[in-house]
């Protein structure tokens, strides 16, 4: 079996909204909306990873303007470039920029991780919203709307992506490998799905990492979700509980920072740790994970407060 050496989440990325997985009200409701293009209200997205929010803005954008889509669309990640000289400078700088093409009713700016914004950023951005109303829109893309100020949210039509079911998710992994001519077991296919947890693009990267090995199955499956990098979240719950905090921190650092393991995963590993030692302080550690988990979602820095959780398990070591 030869494997491209091209990511299939980029070769096989849908460029028509109707080829999007799921979403089909969300598909519904836009292509309505884009029937008279020049009243497109801004859109801001929002849904846990890998449902289809970037991947739905960009199908926007070159179904608005066609060829030129590159040329007349800005694509930001705010995430990278969080302060409020970015949305001040690169946007203002694209939005103002003249020579406007009359085939093309407006410039299009697509702001990723636009929760992950400063408020003084997003109210720096409110107003270049308003200001540039007359030839650009705006498609901001968050995974937790919560943190998205209100002013900006009542400017948007809003659309919440749903997580993708597993059978979805299956089906769409036996496309992409009838296309590569690979060969797959439903208990491995399944696997796959059950490790995305609604995530597409996750599933399609692990079904690239399992085929690279060979036909997929279970076993390949759970080699190449890394369960290595499930035990080494083990580890970290076991350091920080037998009192080692500093380990258990550079531990946790790596695993986000060099493995990009994202902060909801190593929560829901630690969990999963927690449940399967059955330490005998279950109730109270198991408090405290929910305690952070709750103070990632509501804005908090997230290495700031797993170093906190670290630290505050590690009380139990005496």
């Amino acid at each position: 079996m030869t494997i491209s050496d091209i990511m299939w989440v980029e070769k096989y990325r849908p460029k028509k909204i109707s080829e999007i997985v799921n979403q089909k009200d969300i598909k519904g409701s836009l292509s309505a909306l884009l029937k008279n293009q020049e009243e497109m209200p801004h859109l801001l997205f929002s849904g846990s990873a890998g449902v289809g929010k970037t991947t739905m803005a960009l199908c926007i954008s070159q179904e608005i303007l066609g060829d030129k889509w590159k040329d007349y669309t800005l694509e930001l990640n705010a995430s990278d470039e969080r302060g409020i000289n970015m949305v001040r400078e690169r946007v203002k700088k694209f939005s103002r920029f003249a020579g406007l093409d009359t085939e093309i009713p407006f410039k299009i700016i697509i702001l990723d991780e636009a929760d992950e914004m400063t408020s003084d950023a997003q109210t720096a951005l409110r107003r270049i919203i308003e200001d540039t109303a007359k030839f650009c829109r705006f498609i901001l893309i968050a995974n937790n709307i919560s943190k998205i100020i209100n002013p900006i949210q009542s400017r948007c039509a809003v659309f919440k992506f749903s997580q993708i079911d597993e059978k979805e998710i299956t089906t769409h992994l036996k496309a992409v490998l009838k296309k590569e001519k690979g060969k797959a077991d439903e208990k491995g296919l399944k696997e796959i799905a059950g490790y995305a947890g609604g995530d597409l693009r996750h599933a399609i990267n692990l079904l690239q990492t399992a085929a690279s090995t060979g036909d997929i199955t279970q076993d390949s499956v759970k080699a190449a979700a890394g369960l290595t990098k499930t035990n080494d979240v083990e580890d970290v719950l076991k350091l920080a509980v037998s009192g080692k905090i500093q380990d258990s921190r550079n531990k946790m650092i790596e695993l986000v920072k060099v493995y990009g393991m994202s902060e909801s995963d190593f929560l829901k590993y630690i969990n999963q740790a927690l449940f399967s030692a059955k330490y005998d302080n279950l109730e109270e550690l198991s408090q405290i994970i929910a305690k952070y988990d709750y103070r990632i979602l509501v804005g908090s820095n997230p290495e700031i407060q797993l170093s906190a959780m670290l630290a505050e398990l590690g009380k139990f070591s005496k």
